[in-house]
């Protein structure tokens, strides 16, 4: 079983001194944490700093994105080589939010998976369907489609690398969360794909998280499920005692699973 993964998305959220006092407590508290993985993702004008706060601690930083391309005449973007030369070692790519919000399509998010691993950094490529897509029956189709597109082009020593979110649009920021039973059915479906494309010792080393409304009260259902091996974690993630309990709670389960 691949090593859960627990990652805060802070999203659009906190000043620098906030995220700067969570950092740092999060650095101090999380001393020693055995077993599982722990990861945050600020926004891009904080990243620096953070990966100051949190350098040596075991504990990694990512970004919310990046562009697909090196360097170039892009207004307003980032780039990959950017994120790593301040220290990120992961970058979330395909997150909802930045396909249905700002229109990004498969190809584009592929292209950035590929550069991502051309650059050493480590992805989590998000995928998940949208409210009326689950309604209609359309789960494993969306969700194949993302799979397969996100996922054309790479090595198959570059998917084993991959940290995979499955969250489905309907669940974030909603408050509402998909069950635990729902949650390992698209995750079940998502390592069979795995399986199918790159056999079973590649499938075996993906990490496939859940992200969607994780809080405190669902994190140990959730990680119970034997295909969840982590989770994305919004605005949970934004308070100290709420991380940590997810973070706790991830050890405990790892410990004395349910």
């Amino acid at each position: 079983m691949p090593r859960p993964f627990i990652v805060g998305n802070w999203k659009m959220n906190l000043s620098l001194q906030e995220a700067r006092i969570l950092a740092t407590a999060l650095r101090k508290r999380l001393v020693g944490v055995e077993g599982v993985d722990v990861g945050v993702c600020p926004a891009f004008v904080f990243l620096m700093e953070i990966c100051s706060i949190l350098k040596g601690s075991g504990i990694f930083v990512g970004a919310q994105n990046m562009h697909w391309e090196r360097k170039g005449a892009f207004t307003g973007e980032v780039s990959g080589e950017m994120l790593k030369e301040i220290g990120c070692t992961h970058v979330i790519l395909g997150h909802s939010e930045r396909r249905h919000v700002f229109g990004e399509i498969d190809q584009v998010i592929n292209a950035k998976l590929r550069l991502a691993f051309a650059l050493g950094l480590r992805p989590i490529f998000c995928l998940g369907e949208k409210p009326e897509e689950r309604e209609s029956g359309r789960t494993f189709q969306v969700v194949d489609r993302q799979l397969k597109a996100g996922l054309e082009g790479l090595e198959i020593e570059e998917v084993s690398l991959l940290t995979i979110a499955y969250e489905p649009v309907w669940a974030i920021g909603t408050g509402k969360n998909a069950t635990p039973a729902q949650a390992e059915e698209v995750h079940s479906y998502i390592r069979g794909l795995l399986k199918k494309a790159y056999g079973e010792e590649v499938s075996s080393q993906v990490r496939i998280q859940y992200g969607g409304s994780v809080t405190p009260q669902n994190t140990a259902e959730l990680l119970a499920q034997p295909e969840i091996n982590g989770l994305l974690v919004g605005g949970a993630s934004l308070k100290e005692e709420t991380f940590l309990k997810i973070v706790s709670m991830a050890m405990e389960q790892l410990r004395s699973p349910i």
